[in-house]
């Protein structure tokens, strides 16, 4: 896994559903560590009309970019939904922060030929983009 690693964390459009206003929360505190080290993220939760300044979208669909990965905040129930949106507009690279994946959703995934990064956090692996 460390490879698939790797590979995803060369690219800079990061889009992070789930995401919160609520600074304690992980999805707020992913969002904003990811902009602060120089990813271009889009924070990604249906219920936020903003995050920290940056416009919050409802849905994949609604972005004015497609992602080059996807990093899930949210329950595995919640997830067959994202990767369904993922898998319909061609996006091919999902990280599943610890808790948003299960055995099942991981295996629907790569069934669908995606590349799946699970069980390791994003925000601790990522580096400053120069």
């Amino acid at each position: 896994m460390m490879s698939t690693i790797q590979e995803f964390l060369t690219y800079n459009k990061i889009a992070v559903v789930g995401v919160s206003r609520k600074p304690e929360k992980y999805g707020y505190r992913i969002f904003k560590d990811l902009r602060d080290k120089g990813y271009e993220v889009y924070p990604v939760n249906p219920q936020v009309d903003q995050v920290d300044g940056s416009p919050c979208f409802k849905d994949l669909s609604s972005l004015p970019t497609i992602p080059e990965v996807v990093c899930l905040v949210v329950p595995p129930e919640a997830g067959r939904k994202v990767v369904e949106e993922c898998i319909q507009m061609g996006i091919k690279r999902l990280w599943f922060q610890p808790g948003a994946e299960s055995e099942e959703l991981i295996s629907y995934c790569e069934s669908q030929g995606l590349s799946v990064v699970h069980n390791q956090c994003l925000m601790v692996l990522s580096s400053p983009k120069r």
